[in-house]
C-alpha cells in the first residue's frame, strides 16, 4: 500500500476513534455510571494495555532519563484534565456541541504555537481563527434565542480545548527520542494521577470517608460501581486512550503534519454523526454548516504545512 495513503487511514481511524467517545460516555451517563466511574476506568485499561505493550516490545528502546520520565509525566496530567473536562462538558451539554467546543484547540494551539516561537500568526491563520469562530457560533446553534445555554458545559467544554491543546504540544514536543508506547504509558501516568484526585475528591472520600473538600455539585454520593470496568471500561480505554495516540504517531510521520492535522479534523464529523444516529440528538442544517466552516479553517491554518509537504 502507498505509505502516504497507509498515512491516511491510519490518522483517520485515530482521530474517528476520538470521535466516539462523547456518544460512549453519554449512552454510559444515561446507564448511571458517573464521570469518576467513566474516566477511571478508561485510565485503569489503558495503563495495563500500556505496561503489556512496553513489556512485549523489543528491549533496544532508547533508555529514559529521570527526567524524560518526570517530562512525559507532568506533561500527562493535561491528558487526565483533558479526560475529566471533556467528560463532564458532555453531562450538560449534548455530545454534538461538546466535540465541537473541544475543536476550539485549534485555534487555541495557534496562539499558544504564536507565543512559544516569538511570531505573530499568520494573515491566513488569523482568518482561520475567525472562521473557526464564527462556525462554532452556527455548529453549538448559540444564536438561537430559544436555546438553553448551560454555562458549566460550555466552560467545561473550553477548558477541555485548552487542556487538548497542551497534550497535543506535549505529544510533539516532549522526549520524541523515545517509543510511542514507553511515551504514551509514562504520560498516562500523568494523566491517571488527575483522574484519581478527580475520583477520590467527588465520589471515594464523600461516600466511604464523609470527607468534602469541593463543592456538594460535583460530589456524587454512591458506592463506585465496579461493572463500568468490564462494560464500558474497556470500550473507552480503547478507543479513547490505547488506538488514538498509536495509530496519530504511526500516521503523522507517513503524512507530514499539514495533511495529517486536515485528516484528524475528522474527529468533529464522527463524533456529531454518532450523536446523531445513537443519541438521536437534533442537529440542525445550520449546525452542519458551521462545522463543514470549522473543516475548513481547519485546512486553511494548514495550507502551508500542506504544501510543503507536497514539496516534499
Amino acid at each position: 500500500m502507498n505509505p502516504t495513503l497507509k498515512g491516511i487511514l491510519f490518522v483517520a481511524f485515530g482521530a474517528s476513534s476520538y470521535g466516539m467517545l462523547a456518544t460512549f460516555v453519554k449512552i454510559a451517563y444515561d446507564q448511571g455510571f458517573t464521570t469518576a466511574e467513566v474516566t477511571t476506568s478508561q485510565y485503569v485499561f489503558a495503563i495495563l494495555c500500556l505496561l503489556f505493550l512496553n513489556a512485549i516490545t523489543k528491549k533496544s528502546q532508547a533508555i529514559a532519563s529521570s527526567t524524560d520520565l518526570k517530562k512525559l509525566i507532568l506533561s500527562g496530567t493535561s491528558m487526565g484534565f483533558t479526560s475529566v473536562l471533556y467528560y463532564l462538558s458532555v453531562k450538560y451539554v449534548n455530545a454534538s456541541i461538546a466535540v465541537v467546543l473541544l475543536m476550539q484547540s485549534v485555534w487555541i494551539g495557534v496562539f499558544v504555537e504564536a507565543y512559544l516561537n516569538k511570531q505573530k500568526p499568520s494573515k491566513a491563520k488569523i482568518i482561520a481563527v475567525l472562521f473557526v469562530l464564527f462556525g462554532t457560533a452556527l455548529a453549538t446553534n448559540i444564536l438561537d434565542n430559544e436555546l438553553v445555554f448551560n454555562f458549566k458545559g460550555y466552560l467545561f467544554g473550553f477548558l477541555a480545548a485548552i487542556s487538548f491543546s497542551m497534550t497535543l504540544y506535549s505529544t510533539n514536543s516532549v522526549a520524541k527520542h523515545l517509543h510511542a508506547y514507553k511515551r504514551s504509558l509514562f504520560m498516562l501516568f500523568g494523566g491517571g494521577m488527575i483522574v484519581l484526585t478527580f475520583t477520590l475528591l467527588t465520589q471515594i472520600l464523600p461516600t466511604y470517608f464523609q470527607i468534602h473538600l469541593i463543592g456538594s455539585e460535583f460530589i456524587t454520593i454512591k458506592s463506585f460501581d465496579f461493572s463500568i470496568l468490564y462494560t464500558w471500561g474497556i470500550l473507552l480505554s480503547l478507543f479513547g486512550t490505547v488506538l488514538p495516540p498509536i495509530l496519530l504517531n504511526k500516521g503523522f510521520p507517513l503524512v507530514g503534519v499539514g495533511l495529517g492535522s486536515i485528516v484528524s479534523a475528522l474527529e468533529l464529523p464522527v463524533s456529531v454523526t454518532f450523536a446523531f444516529f445513537l443519541l438521536k440528538e437534533q442537529v440542525l442544517g445550520i449546525q452542519w454548516l458551521g462545522i463543514l466552516i470549522i473543516l475548513a479553517a481547519v485546512i486553511l491554518i494548514n495550507l502551508n504545512l500542506l504544501k510543503k509537504t507536497k514539496e516534499i
